[in-house]
């Protein structure tokens, strides 16, 4: 009787297996994930190695034109050809100094900049020198500007120019400098009463009006109390009008 009785039960089923772990059931999707990620990152830098070719190691982002900005007696093709500029050259890599420096050598130059325009332009800003005063030579009038660099020679003598008239036109010579520095300093009306500026030396700046009046100028140091003085001073008869030290000018 035991023995149908222990027949007649039912046994207990096996309890299912535990599911999983959490590291075990991501372990599929987290390793194709991470090879998506590091195939994204390759990707990525080889985009970028890839732009930074184009763009610095080929013509596809190269100068197409060049645009020369400021000119008016030097020709735009003569500034192109100092600049030297080789058409197709990646943007990017060109040394703007260097072309700067290239077109500042051309003596009608006074000041250049250089600048990019993307995608394909280089534009070259260039200011021209002005003359302030010419020097007569055998070999024509050469002009002189505010810095005293003779940059250019012409035939025919520019009009309202005065006569420079020192041993040697030079920048770096101290009776230049000291000359076109008194022009420059002068008010117009003055200016264009002037039909000669001399230096012997520094200061020794002479100046020659129009109207054969001579007036010793001294160096080239208070400049507008000089012209202050000289102007009621020129309305006295005389010949010469010393306003070297104008705490004490004199006419003569």
């Amino acid at each position: 009787m035991t023995s149908s009785a222990t027949r007649g039960r039912r046994r207990p089923r096996p309890a299912p297996a535990p599911p999983a772990s959490g590291a075990a059931a991501r372990r599929g999707p987290s390793r194709r994930r991470y090879l998506a990620r590091r195939w994204i990152a390759l990707l990525i830098v080889l985009s970028v190695f890839g732009l930074t070719y184009v763009i610095m190691f080929t013509s596809l982002f190269g100068v197409r034109t060049v645009e020369v900005i400021g000119t008016e007696e030097v020709r735009p093709d003569t500034v192109r050809k100092a600049a030297a500029i080789e058409l197709g050259t990646p943007m990017v890599r060109l040394d703007t100094d260097e072309v700067a420096h290239r077109v500042a050598e051309l003596p009608r130059v006074f000041e250049v900049s250089v600048s990019r325009s993307f995608p394909s332009t280089i534009e070259i800003h260039v200011t021209e020198r002005s003359p302030v005063a010419v020097q007569v030579a055998a070999d024509g009038v050469h002009l002189v500007d505010h810095t005293g660099v003779d940059y250019a020679t012409v035939r025919a003598r520019p009009p309202g120019l005065p006569l420079l008239k020192v041993v040697k036109v030079a920048a770096d010579d101290p009776a230049t400098h000291a000359a076109v520095t008194v022009l420059g300093a002068i008010p117009d009306p003055l200016r264009k009463r002037v039909v000669e500026i001399s230096a012997r030396t520094r200061g020794d700046v002479r100046l020659k009006l129009a109207d054969g009046k001579t007036v010793k100028w001294g160096d080239a140091e208070e400049n507008a109390r000089k012209a202050a003085v000289l102007a009621p001073l020129l309305t006295r008869p005389g010949r010469t009008y010393d306003v070297a030290t104008p705490e004490f000018p004199t006419v003569s």
